[in-house]
């Protein structure tokens, strides 16, 4: 596209460029401070080049841009609306106070007595993290027994090593909200003062009920009638409103039953892993994050809409937590008619998690045709095609001690 990038990753400042990809090194669990370092950074590069725009591509970036934005003077969200995001806490209060239709809610620390908090509790609920994303540590709990099990089981994904490293902020408190029925879709959309433009809108076709929330298949266009699909857009529309958010990608879930769509979240990101490859616009069917780029730049292309062409990704789910030996029939999947991609991004020999401790896929597969059936059953297909060996974790004694290691 002839922009120049620079890019500000989140890595050891001690490691000299290990990726040649000459990334500002900042650590994103001091938005302030990465924010300040960013900024020195790219002033450095202004008397050779004009800074146009910033753009940030994930959850835990989002707060770093915003005040890297301010000091530059570069139109954003403002920090306020991002933090509104960043807690789900927070953006609860926020939208409940805008009238929004969200879930009954509350927060409480895992040092209280558990007695008291069960008082509180109507069931069916939800257990989830203030922070984490990719619906980690989200548990739903029928009656005060698996309650009981669910934070036990996500406060100790919270004390994790691999959580604590991280320093996010709220590792301590837990959000309980009351479970919604219906139908999950999400939305990709784009902000420009604050007006919201709907890029697609996905169905969900598998059912999120639970115990656990890992996503699967993502279906557009929607197969919703039009009134519906609206309800969602003007539901969107009025929680980016109520957030603050005014400028760039969004990335808003929600759930429709009998009283119409619900809140889950509102990220001002755009959709995560690789699941972007399966929005195509234009002549060119250039992908998301070019029509982004275009959009902050102000460069031509930015208007344009989605392919004709149904599109769908399978985050391959994780069947079972343990070792990763051996992926078999990727090209069987292939062979699949409406699949034109599979990426397997778990590597082998590596342990990966299943939901609920889970927030990372096997990989990815991606299908296109003329209508969202064919599109979805091609998926099933593909995926039906798959094996995945995983050898369970074995415990390790501690030579000393003699305990049992995970």
């Amino acid at each position: 596209m002839g922009v120049a990038v620079i890019i500000g990753s989140d890595r050891c400042h001690q490691l000299e460029d290990p990726w040649a990809d000459r990334a500002v090194p900042l650590h994103f669990e001091e938005p302030r401070n990465a924010a300040a370092r960013l900024a020195e950074a790219v002033q450095g590069h202004l008397r050779e080049q004009k800074i146009g725009a910033i753009l940030a591509l994930g959850d835990r970036q989002t707060a770093t841009a915003a005040h890297a934005a301010h000091l530059l003077n570069l139109p954003y969200n403002s920090p306020e609306s991002v933090e509104n995001c960043a807690s789900k806490l927070r953006q609860r209060e926020v939208l409940r106070k805008a009238g929004l239709p969200i879930p009954d809610f509350f927060s409480f620390a895992l040092a209280e007595p558990l007695d008291s908090v069960l008082r509180r509790v109507i069931f069916p609920c939800v257990v989830k993290p203030l922070r984490l994303a990719a619906s980690q540590g989200v548990i739903r709990a029928n009656n005060a027994a698996e309650f009981l099990a669910a934070v036990e089981r996500v406060a100790r994904l919270l004390s994790s090593p691999e959580l604590q490293v991280t320093r996010e902020p709220d590792l301590d408190r837990l959000l309980v909200e009351g479970y919604i029925p219906g139908a999950e879709f999400a939305l990709e959309g784009i902000l420009e003062g604050g007006q919201l433009r709907v890029l697609a809108l996905f169905d969900k076709p598998d059912p999120l009920e639970g115990p656990y929330f890992e996503e699967s298949i993502y279906i557009t266009p929607s197969r919703l009638p039009s009134g519906e699909q609206e309800q969602i857009s003007r539901c969107a529309a009025k929680s980016v409103r109520a957030l603050g958010l005014s400028k760039g990608p969004v990335h808003a879930e929600f759930r429709l039953n009998d009283r119409g769509p619900w809140v889950l979240e509102v990220a001002p990101r755009p959709i995560g892993g690789l699941c972007s490859r399966v929005l195509r616009f234009g002549p060119q069917r250039i992908f998301l994050e070019e029509l982004l780029i275009r959009k902050a730049l102000g460069l031509p292309g930015a208007e344009f809409e989605r392919e004709s062409d149904a599109a769908g990704v399978m985050m391959i789910p994780v069947p079972q937590g343990g070792v990763l030996e051996k992926v078999e029939g990727s090209q069987d999947g292939l062979a699949t008619p409406g699949i034109c991609e599979i990426q397997i991004t778990a590597r082998l020999h590596d342990f990966i998690a299943a939901w609920p401790e889970g927030s990372s896929y096997l990989g990815f597969i991606f299908a296109r045709g003329r209508t969202p059936d064919f599109v979805e059953a091609a998926l099933r297909k593909a995926h039906g095609a798959l094996r995945f060996t995983i050898a369970p974790k074995l415990a390790v004694a501690h030579p000393v001690s003699g305990q049992r290691l995970a």
